[in-house]
């Protein structure tokens, strides 16, 4: 038996930095969505737990021995195998919680495939802040560390863009050059849509701006294409755009993509 999985692209449409515990953890508040489009993972019964990497972004992941993906096999009994194929389609390291998407995707597919639960909460933490609510998926509040995480309805389906111009982002760097940790929380409100997303913000966007400024004009780009909305996604490079119809989405894609031919540009829609 084969089974297959997509490792949907997560986007933080709002992400509040509120806090900092002793640890030394920082304590977000995000409203997270997921796109359309994503990695694909296959698994087939085998006698021993192998790992196959292929597509555009394949090489990125060449010199990690033990990725996300095997790390989530082994929250497993371990007493069986599975051949795993994994088509990586979204940039490493972007702010699309591809790593964490790709783990959660994997729990998802060996569960199927062995027949077994999924792992426990705390050890899907303890694989990686987003992998809880990569589980979970579609349009969700999440805080604290990653481990509390609830519905939001509302927000309705629409065309995005994704955008990601080939810089890397460092989270620790971006998180040292925040202005304060201590930043107003998100108002839940009786009804939510578009609107009260316009109202929130991304906490780390000011500073992965002047870390790389290539990320501004990411932004001006999507702005300019007709998007009602453009941000930065997590702690970036990847930005994204939200698009009235799936057309404006498409012809935005491909006129950015011509106009800036070395950056990564994919239209898709957020899932709901």
């Amino acid at each position: 038996m084969i089974t297959k999985q997509i490792a949907h692209a997560k986007v933080n449409l709002s992400l509040h930095v509120v806090g900092q515990r002793e640890d030394g953890y920082h304590l977000l508040e995000s409203i997270v969505g997921f796109a359309d489009y994503g990695d694909v993972l296959t698994f087939e019964a085998a006698d021993l737990t192998t790992l196959t990497i292929s597509g555009p972004f394949a090489e990125s992941l060449a010199s990690e021995a033990n990725n996300m993906i095997l790390k989530a096999a082994h929250c497993f009994s371990g007493e069986k195998g599975a051949a795993i194929r994994l088509q990586k389609n979204l940039p490493v390291a972007s702010g699309i919680g591809g790593g964490s998407a790709d783990a959660a995707a994997a729990l998802r597919g060996l569960a199927a495939l062995w027949d077994e639960p999924l792992p426990t909460p705390e050890v899907q933490l303890a694989l990686g802040a987003d992998v809880p609510v990569c589980l979970a998926s579609g349009i969700l509040l999440m805080q604290g560390i990653g481990e509390e995480i609830r519905p939001v309805s509302g927000v309705a389906a629409k065309p995005l863009i994704l955008i990601n111009p080939g810089v890397f982002v460092s989270t620790p760097k971006i998180f040292r050059a925040l202005a304060t940790k201590e930043n107003t929380p998100i108002e839940l409100q009786k009804n939510h849509g578009w609107d009260w997303i316009l109202e929130q913000r991304n906490d780390l966007q000011g500073p992965a701006v002047l870390i790389e400024p290539v990320i501004t004009e990411v932004l001006d780009a999507i702005t300019q294409a007709g998007a009602k909305l453009a941000r930065m996604s997590g702690s970036g490079a990847t930005c994204f755009g939200v698009f009235d119809t799936e057309d404006l989405a498409e012809n935005a894609a491909l006129t950015i993509g011509a106009n800036h031919p070395n950056w990564w540009v994919q239209a898709t829609r957020l899932t709901t």
